[in-house]
């Protein structure tokens, strides 16, 4: 398995590119703002072909390149129909005006392609089987994708902005729901093992049983106390 992955443009948002091996087939995973570049020296690095991009959310940070990439490559966008609207007015997405410096370098807009997502659904694309979960909180249409253990790798869950290194999503944009966040960190998150690492769309990876022990938002869930927790929340 190879999994590659940098942080990308103003938010500092993961991109992840996916793969059987290098050579191969693979998955990009949220090419968000200024992410175009990186995932094509990723690539030429990897020598891989993409087929397809798949989206934990649409806000504009984690799909400011899918236009570009998708068209480079004659490829899909896969996306939540909950969050598809995004893709084409981000600015309603936040319910503000993101900047017209930054908004100048944006390629808004769909790419020829697009196909949705549903929870439960099994996507497979590149040799791989991407688990889709539907996760609102974040967004109306956050999901998440897991791998499944195999021989040489432990379960993964790319997280998005569900579920950080000691933190969770931010729920003050339209459509954000601290009520659903709380559903979704119960139903999606806590029944994972603990070995699963988790790739979140920001900062550092960490595992399932990390997070069960330290993460104030996850403990209390896992408590049933709600989120009455006094800690910063993370992504745009």
């Amino acid at each position: 398995m190879l999994i590659a992955g940098f942080p990308a443009g103003a938010w500092g948002t993961n991109c992840f590119l996916v793969a059987p091996a290098a050579g191969e087939e693979c998955v990009i995973i949220d090419p968000g703002h200024q992410a175009a570049q990186g995932v094509e020296e990723t690539l030429k690095k990897h020598r891989l072909k993409p087929v397809a991009v798949v989206l934990t959310h649409g806000h504009i940070d984690h799909v400011a390149s899918v236009v570009p990439v998708c068209g480079a490559h004659d490829v899909p966008a896969w996306i939540h129909p909950e969050d598809r609207f995004m893709m084409s007015d981000p600015e309603k997405a936040l319910g503000r005006t993101i900047g017209t410096q930054l908004m100048g370098e944006l390629t808004v807009g769909e790419p020829d392609d697009v196909k949705e997502l549903t929870d439960g659904a099994k996507l497979e694309l590149a040799g791989l089987e991407l688990t889709v979960a539907h996760a609102p909180g974040h967004t109306k249409g956050s999901v998440t994708f897991g791998l499944p253990e195999t021989a040489d790798i432990p379960p993964i869950l790319f997280s998005g902005d569900l579920l950080f290194a000691g933190s969770i999503g931010r729920t003050d944009f339209p459509g954000g729901s601290m009520d659903d966040m709380l559903e979704s960190l119960a139903r999606v998150v806590l029944p994972l093992d603990d070995s699963t690492v988790v790739l979140p769309g920001h900062n550092e990876q960490t595992t399932i049983g990390r997070e069960r022990a330290t993460n104030p938002y996850l403990r209390q869930v896992a408590a049933g106390l709600g989120a009455d927790v006094d800690a910063p929340r993370r992504g745009m």
